[in-house]
């Protein structure tokens, strides 16, 4: 039974895979427009938030968000959620609905066709390069100046016991501390069995709810250097327990 269920969430991957790729081909030459030139990015992510939601629909994933009042129009925060899925991303684009861009890993500018998300808009970052480490987090830190919120996957990767999380980085606390910006917790409960990261044929995956809660932004003004491991466990633990009540229930 349980080979079946992998099997059939194998056929839908590759459905939602194929969607994917032929709305993106389709869509492309609005992406070489808006996303190649800084004026047109917010032009881009709308259509980035068009272009998700439709993939969503024709997937069968639907959406259940809490607490969206949280978000203050015209604020600018580091987004920080639990990475428990390729789904976490394309949810993003359907939670907030004000421009953002991500902090991702740099093997994702060198997919073709893909790359185009990652050439101007979104920040790549090889996490072995210290050098571009700061590179990458000055730019987000010019994003905040601009009023733009930045998203930060503080466990940096997928962990392999989703939803367990993994020990959280400090970059994202250290980017908003020393812009003074609040950090805004967000916890995905399902996305993990909507898609699992594991092979084709095996790991849960199949249509159905994306449940997420937005957290109440954490201050930072006021905060210095020696004030990052706080934020950091306050965030975990944030996350944590409500990862922990989820399965419980």
């Amino acid at each position: 039974m349980k080979k079946a269920r992998e099997i059939l969430g194998g056929i839908w991957k590759i459905y939602v895979f194929l969607w994917f790729t032929v709305l993106l081909l389709v869509l492309y030459p609005l992406y070489l427009t808006f996303l190649l030139t800084e004026k047109h990015f917010n032009k881009g992510f709308l259509l980035l938030r068009f272009h998700t939601g439709l993939l969503m629909y024709l997937s069968g994933i639907f959406i259940s968000v809490k607490n969206k009042h949280y978000i203050e129009k015209g604020q600018a925060y580091v987004i920080t959620p639990n990475h428990s899925s390729f789904l976490d991303i394309i949810i993003l684009y359907q939670t907030f609905t004000q421009y953002f861009v991500f902090m991702g890993k740099k093997s994702l500018a060198t997919v073709p066709v893909f790359n185009i998300f990652f050439k101007k808009m979104n920040i790549p970052v090889d996490r072995r390069s210290a050098r571009d480490g700061k590179r990458s987090m000055d730019r987000c830190g010019n994003e905040l100046e601009k009023g733009h919120s930045v998203v930060m996957f503080p466990e940096g990767t997928i962990s392999s016991k989703v939803p367990e999380l993994l020990k959280f980085k400090n970059g994202a606390f250290k980017l908003a501390i020393e812009k003074q910006v609040p950090v805004i917790p967000i916890t995905f409960f399902t996305n993990h069995k909507r898609l699992e990261m594991a092979g084709l044929f095996s790991g849960k995956a199949g249509p159905g709810m994306a449940k997420a809660v937005i957290h109440e932004p954490i201050p930072t003004i006021g905060m210095t250097e020696d004030d990052i491991p706080q934020l950091k466990e306050k965030v975990f633990n944030i996350i944590n327990n409500e990862l922990l009540a989820y399965q419980q229930r």
